[in-house]
């Protein structure tokens, strides 16, 4: 009796698909990208389900432990601090200026980087050697080190502080996407379409960018681990959100001489801002691991 011959599906899937299938089999990165995603729809969503308003004050409640605490109060799950203003109400809004903020930033870095990096990797002669130069000479500097240059110029203040990322991320972007868009440039099917008439637009459009995009997700997600760092570091040295802004850098900063009568209203920003700079990491290392994996295979 003749047997049918199936094809396996696998060997049909769309390249993002294959992405998928290989990034969720890494569960440190699962878990990373799940808490990516929470913490971007707090940032969109906590004006909106904040319990308290930010600098809504409870003279009663001055300095409050967390409600698990003895001397705690269900009202307040996280706490209050030394106004009396409901911690968790003001973490949930930071969230939208630290880590909603880095995205926007981080988002606005990449899509400059992508066109003047591309603009870097095509050009030829004394343009190219000039970038180049310039990009050596800014990636000498540390990207805080430059955004804190940039924040003496323009001035202190969130919008700045912004600003002043984007600029200080920029020669990195351009850099990465440069290397990418050479390497790419270099390989033989990039040949085979110049010989078939086609013209720089159509190389880079058909050929290039849909060949580097995933690489440009881990660095936008590079990106974005630093500027949370950046952005909280700015707060911090009070550069950047000026209070009474709940950027998480700034409340450690507001509440720093507390540290020992509430130590909650200075740990629970770090907290956060750890678990949202080791969620991005675990998400672009996961993705950087299935990139390797892809190009070995």
């Amino acid at each position: 009796m003749a047997k049918f011959s199936l094809f396996s599906e696998e060997s049909n899937r769309s390249p993002l698909s294959r992405l998928w299938r290989k990034f969720k089999s890494n569960h440190p990165a699962l878990v990373g990208l799940w808490v990516f995603v929470a913490l971007t729809l707090l940032a969109f969503t906590a004006p909106f389900i904040a319990p308290y308003g930010i600098n809504q004050q409870h003279g009663d409640a001055l300095l409050l432990p967390p409600s698990w605490h003895e001397l705690g109060d269900v009202r307040f799950i996280l706490g209050t601090d030394d106004l009396g203003r409901d911690v968790l109400s003001r973490l949930m809004n930071g969230a939208t200026f630290t880590f909603g903020l880095s995205i926007v930033a981080a988002l606005v870095t990449t899509l400059i980087g992508v066109v003047l990096g591309t603009f870097a990797g095509i050009s030829k002669g004394f343009r190219s050697s000039l970038l180049n130069h310039l990009l050596d000479i800014t990636l000498s500097i540390p990207s805080l080190l430059l955004a804190i240059i940039i924040i003496a110029v323009l001035g202190p203040g969130l919008l700045n502080t912004v600003w002043a990322i984007i600029f200080a991320l920029l020669p990195q972007h351009i850099h990465s996407v440069r290397n990418l868009v050479v390497e790419e440039l270099n390989k033989d099917y990039i040949s085979a379409f110049r010989l078939d008439g086609a013209s720089k637009w159509q190389i880079l459009t058909r050929g290039v960018l849909p060949n580097i995009y995933e690489h440009i997700v881990v660095i936008f997600t590079m990106a974005l681990s630093t500027a949370i760092l950046d952005i909280a570091a700015l707060g911090f040295l009070k550069l950047g959100a000026q209070p009474p802004t709940t950027e998480w850098g700034a409340i450690l900063a507001e509440n720093l001489s507390l540290i020992y009568l509430a130590p909650w209203t200075v740990g629970l920003p770090g907290v956060l801002l750890f678990i949202a700079v080791l969620s991005t990491n675990l998400v672009g290392d996961g993705l950087r691991q299935v990139l390797k994996g892809r190009k070995v295979d």
